[in-house]
């Protein structure tokens, strides 16, 4: 079942080189998910809820990760679980976007969740549909478990580092939150394509590439109150430099 992978511990520079080719690629597609996992944990109106959201969805993602890692020759060879991944991801936009019309109809913003319970298992089988992809490449790069293993453990940790800015940025930001959607629905329609044809399937280059223009227009925009909170300060410093210079003057003279 998983007899192509290597489950010996072959230290050497050129398993340090996989390892951090792996850390560097985890490192470059944990963004999009990121951004994702930290706009379901802000479906929480507590932050300290979001916190311990992220904490133990990604401790249960980890696991999760894991598994799909020691069975990943096996469960590429089936094409229905790009599928599910797929659809996951898909719901998952749909469900954010009418939840906001929702909202912007009766004009009241009201959470996503109420409870831990829905959002834990929510933010884990997001990072597992995100790591199809991601695990199928490190596979295609190395054969060695470990190396794949360990690069997999960093790449969890760069994540809920990543998740915990974004939920800050979200707030600042006007276009972030849509963005990081958007960014869920190509990686979902990815799978769907490669599920229908492989060959249809954007390169793994392209995808960063929009993606990184869809976090460029994310960060266009900050949020009024943002810009507000920002303009005091830089006028009183302002104030202040002149009101220094002022003093000096008067000393002088």
């Amino acid at each position: 079942m998983i007899e192509s992978l290597d489950f010996s511990l072959n230290f050497g520079v050129e398993s340090f080189f996989l390892l951090v080719i792996l850390v560097g690629l985890e490192a470059v597609l944990s963004a999009d998910n990121a951004i994702a996992l930290a706009s379901i944990a802000q479906g929480l109106a507590d932050p300290k809820l979001q916190r311990q959201a992220l904490n133990f969805g990604l401790l249960a993602a980890f696991v999760l990760r894991m598994a799909l890692i020691l069975t990943a020759t096996w469960v590429i060879q089936f094409w229905q679980f790009d599928l599910i991944g797929a659809l996951y991801l898909l719901w998952l936009v749909w469900q954010y976007y009418t939840s906001r019309q929702n909202e912007e109809e009766t004009t009241e913003q009201s959470p996503r969740f109420t409870s831990l319970l829905q959002v834990i298992p929510t933010i884990a089988m997001t990072d597992l549909a995100f790591s199809l992809d991601s695990v199928t490449t490190a596979v295609a790069i190395s054969e060695q478990i470990w190396i794949i293993i360990t690069g997999g453990a960093i790449g969890i940790v760069a994540l809920r580092f990543m998740a915990g800015l974004f939920i800050r940025w979200l707030d600042e930001y006007v276009h972030l939150e849509d963005a990081g959607y958007i960014t869920v629905a190509l990686v979902g329609l990815r799978l769907l394509l490669r599920v229908i044809n492989p060959n249809m399937a954007p390169p793994q280059w392209l995808m960063i590439s929009i993606i990184a223009l869809l976090f460029i227009w994310g960060f266009s925009e900050r949020t009024p109150e943002t810009v507000e909170a920002t303009e005091p300060t830089s006028n009183n410093s302002k104030q202040e430099s002149y009101s220094s210079e002022s003093d000096d003057g008067e000393e002088e003279a």
